[in-house]
């Protein structure tokens, strides 16, 4: 019984995963290239942002 369940879960899984629609190598490299970039500026932006708050603690104290 149980290993039925599972064997039907399975192919249902193989089923489901014939129907996704994969991006294309090019879609692909577009969107990690954009991830990267974006993480990237995030980073930036949050590291001046802490060494700004830093400076103004060290100021303070």
């Amino acid at each position: 019984m149980k290993f039925e369940k599972i064997a039907l879960f399975f192919r249902e899984v193989r089923a489901e995963m014939k129907s996704v629609t994969w991006p294309s190598q090019a879609d692909l490299k577009e969107g990690t290239l954009v991830v990267i970039v974006m993480s990237t500026i995030v980073a930036l932006f949050l590291s001046l942002i802490d060494l700004g708050f830093n400076s103004i603690i060290n100021l303070i104290f």
